[in-house]
């Protein structure tokens, strides 16, 4: 086996890995990079692209067959599943020869494939190859999806996040374990498209809304097109005459069974840790596997050991990691003198219909003592009843002694767009008033906005601090 010394080991070269190679790149670091499978990133490979290019599908499905509500008669619907996962798999791997393309471009004697493995605080042997003595570690190995116990029986059977790609066809009968993002991104997007789907959940939530009012709205909104199962527990799994038979106890503790042909277990993503041996580097694990981990340095307790990207459990977004990727290869070189960085307002969004977003301030982390909320509707909101889509809540919170808006918690059409605007104006610290002062045109989906901030300046106090045609009304709004 072969010895190396480097100033910095980063394990991973997914989205966080490959930014911080760039920021050893840029300081003129000895740095060397090493990946256990496969170049190329989750968000390409099996997460945001092909995720998004599934819902493109269902979209283009639901506004052909929407059409009628508009006078328009298109015909039949008929989904080529076939066609359908030929375009998604072309597309993703588009996107992800990108990304390998990016890695390739790396020096060879700069990259390796292997598995990673710690024998030491500051030693980690790849394979059966090398042993690599580096100054700062960092890891952005990535996650892998979750597969609770119960699916042991079936496990070669059943898809995850990561195989549903494959599909060759939409199939008939889909069971959909999990209501978090991607669970009903996938099972949603699957049901447009021609598949009978129910999901499960043992908990009660939908998607990553912490907000009880849009919770309950979503709740009605999603039971009356969906088949929910929330608060079960599902007690055994087994392989049925061709198909996957699943028996669950409901809420009330009934019992239930049903055979599908397809079961998609969307329960999560776990770190890709265990396989690193990380007590040899000196590191406690906490009962989730992880080590102990501050979001602003990336840095695992004092040592000169670095988590980026979803490997750490923080947030699974791309922008986030790489962020996490450039500010654990600044601090990486830096050690012992790490520094904390600032982390971006927080933006998430799921490509459910109608879609859900956070900007900044989730309303589980506000203190509703020093917060005013309000909200509005999209159900008689001008430009959502123009295309037909007049389904949807958003609730706004300000901060009761400066007037600014810290948050917003949002379900409704296209709200993806929204979702920026708001997380710009959290970020910048704008207060209600001036947020009235901006241009809001009509008719757009938008204008909601504005009765919502004009419930904020009433209900804070500041109206009066508004100009006059700051609250003006506007028919259609």
């Amino acid at each position: 086996m072969k010895n190396r010394s480097v100033d910095v080991l980063v394990i991973g070269a997914g989205s966080a890995g490959l930014n911080a190679i760039r920021e050893l790149e840029g300081a003129g670091a000895d740095w060397l990079l090493v990946e256990a499978d496969r170049y190329g990133t989750t968000c390409a490979r099996v997460g945001c692209m092909p995720s998004k290019l599934l819902v493109a599908a269902a979209d283009a499905a639901t506004a052909v067959r929407s059409a009628r509500s508009f006078g328009i008669q298109p015909g039949d619907v008929v989904i080529d599943g076939d066609a359908v996962f030929e375009r998604v798999r072309r597309e993703r791997d588009r996107f992800v020869q990108g990304v390998v393309q990016d890695a390739e471009s790396l020096p060879e004697t700069r990259r390796m494939i292997g598995a990673a493995c710690f024998d030491g605080e500051n030693t980690v042997v790849v394979g059966d190859e090398l042993r690599v003595t580096a100054k700062a570690i960092v890891i952005a190995a990535g996650g892998t999806p979750s597969m609770p116990t119960v699916f042991n029986p079936i496990r070669d059977r059943v898809l995850t996040s990561d195989s549903v790609f494959e599909l060759q066809r939409i199939p008939a009968t889909v069971a959909v374990v999990g209501t978090g993002a991607i669970g009903l991104e996938l099972g949603q997007a699957l049901q447009y498209l021609g598949a009978r789907v129910s999901f499960y959940s043992h908990g009660s939530t939908l998607g990553s809304l912490s907000d009880p009012r849009l919770q309950n709205y979503m709740r009605d909104t999603f039971s009356a097109e969906l088949d929910l199962h929330l608060d079960c527990h599902i007690d055994e799994t087994a392989i049925d005459k061709g198909g996957l038979r699943l028996r669950w106890r409901d809420s009330n503790d009934g019992k239930h069974t049903d055979v599908f042909d397809e079961i998609l277990v969307a329960t999560g993503r776990e770190s890709n840790l265990s396989t690193l041996n990380l007590q040899a580097a000196g590191l406690k694990l906490n009962g989730n596997g992880r080590p102990e981990w501050d979001p602003q340095t990336t840095q695992c307790g004092d040592r000169p050991i670095f988590l980026a990207g979803d490997v750490n459990g923080h947030k699974a977004l791309l922008h986030e990691a790489a962020d996490e990727g450039r500010i654990a290869g600044q601090n990486a070189m830096l050690y012992p003198d790490v520094t904390a960085h600032v982390r971006r307002t927080p933006l998430s969004i799921v490509f459910t219909d109608p879609q859900m977003a956070i900007a900044g301030a989730r309303h589980a982390s506000i203190d509703e003592n020093g917060v005013e909320i309000a909200e509005f509707s999209y159900e008689n909101q001008g430009r959502a009843r123009v295309i037909d889509k007049a389904t949807g809540l958003v609730r706004l919170y300000a901060e009761r002694r400066s007037c600014v808006l810290v948050g917003a918690e949002m379900f409704g059409p296209r709200i993806e767009h929204l979702a920026h605007l708001l997380a710009w104006s959290v970020d910048m610290r704008l207060p209600v008033q001036r947020l009235l002062q901006m241009p809001f045109y009509h008719p757009v989906l938008e204008e909601g906005l504005r009765t919502g901030l004009q419930r904020l300046a009433k209900q804070l106090k500041v109206a009066g601090d508004c100009r006059c045609e700051d609250r003006a009304a506007a028919v259609g709004m």
